[in-house]
């Protein structure tokens, strides 16, 4: 068990909390970081019994994302395995509203319900408030990602969140890409942050985690009942790496969120890019909203090149620093045309580039890029 009570980190920042939280009690000769706990099972006496319910090294990381999101951590097996136990609460036939552009993995599984007859899905736009609004009717679970990936759209998550308000719908707003050092979506008024672990939580491109963030004690309580039954459980290892990979959470994030804005800014220039999306950038249609709803603009970028896919994807693989790679949310800085998968919606544009910003050096990080975008420049 941890030994701090979220009341003791009252008026602290979050990168002191970041370091502070989650820790054991301090004894002489005791350790300083909770330990990894490799145990399916426990010795009679608590309601802890069995590692698919409770993990002292879970508690750990919980208790620190928890303190920075604002609410009551629960940690998964997987950013999937997360919405799916959201999910779970959607009646059968219920309504789900979701982005047109989003991370595939998300769409691909409501795709998966719908077509089981399980739940019926709404995709909308999210950066236009009042098709939200509209789509929001009658709906069981809101999901919502700001900004969306790859397209990087805001939504205005005031307006959902009145939108929504009194309707009894679940809102659930995917703060992967914005992190808590970025936005606090409980605070907004969103029922769950959502989190992939594995991006910018972990931050070493090393583990597979997922984790929700709620306020209210008794969708707590059914989230944790649904983890326990489906078994959507994090590895105590994982979860002891994650958790390291959150100390250092302001550190990168102020690194890599400078790294990204200098870039937007230069990409903006580049005769080879059609366009930038960046809420950090004052032309970026997102950007007023974003302004007040978020600490900062992230770390994420997306690019449109002046070629065809063919050549996109050749420019990407002529990178030396940057890693031509999926996912994101790591130290290196990777870069990767979405449509390559075929999973990914239509509505995401076949030329865009999703760029994730690492903590490289910034002039190092632009001279790789900008010669690989030379090569598409007509000879």
């Amino acid at each position: 068990m941890t030994s701090t009570d979220p009341d003791d980190f009252t008026g602290y920042s979050p990168d002191t909390i970041a370091i502070a939280a989650g820790r054991p009690p301090r004894v002489p000769g005791g350790p300083v970081n909770t330990p990894v706990v490799f145990s399916s099972t426990f010795h009679a006496g608590t309601d802890v019994g069995y590692a698919r319910t409770s993990v002292a090294t879970w508690e750990a990381f919980e208790e620190t994302l928890g303190l920075l999101e604002g609410g009551h951590c629960l940690s998964f097996a997987s950013g999937l395995a997360a919405l799916s136990a959201v999910l779970e609460l959607v009646p059968t036939g219920g309504i789900v509203v979701a982005p047109d552009a989003a991370y595939s993995g998300t769409l691909a599984r409501l795709d998966a319900l719908q077509d089981a007859s399980r739940v019926s899905v709404r995709r909308v736009d999210v950066a236009d408030a009042e098709a939200l609004r509209l789509a929001c009717r009658g709906a069981s679970v809101v999901i919502v990602e700001s900004p969306t990936n790859p397209t990087m759209e805001i939504c205005d998550l005031r307006a959902l969140v009145e939108a929504t308000r009194g309707s009894g719908a679940l809102l659930v707003c995917d703060n992967t890409f914005a992190t808590p050092m970025g936005q606090h979506p409980l605070a907004l008024g969103a029922d769950v942050a959502l989190h992939s672990a594995t991006k910018f939580i972990s931050g070493h491109s090393d583990l597979l985690m997922g984790a929700l963030v709620v306020t209210d004690a008794e969708l707590h309580d059914s989230l944790r009942r649904i983890r326990n039954l489906t078994g959507g459980v994090p590895g105590p290892m994982e979860t002891f790496l994650a958790l390291r990979g959150l100390r250092t959470l302001p550190l990168r994030w102020r690194q890599a969120q400078a790294n990204a804005m200098e870039l937007a800014r230069r990409l903006s220039a580049h005769p080879a890019v059609k366009r930038v999306r960046y809420p950090g950038l004052p032309t970026d249609p997102g950007h007023d909203i974003a302004a007040q709803q978020m600490d900062g603009f992230g770390a994420v970028l997306a690019i449109e090149p002046r070629a065809s896919a063919t050549a996109i994807d050749e420019m990407c693989g002529r990178t030396r620093l940057w890693v031509h790679a999926t996912s994101l949310g790591g130290v290196e800085s990777m870069l990767e045309r979405r449509q390559r998968w075929a999973d990914e919606p239509d509505t995401v544009p076949d030329a865009l580039v999703r760029l994730t910003v690492g903590c490289e050096d910034v002039e190092d990080l632009w001279s790789d890029l900008s010669t690989a975008l030379d090569t598409l420049l007509p000879r």
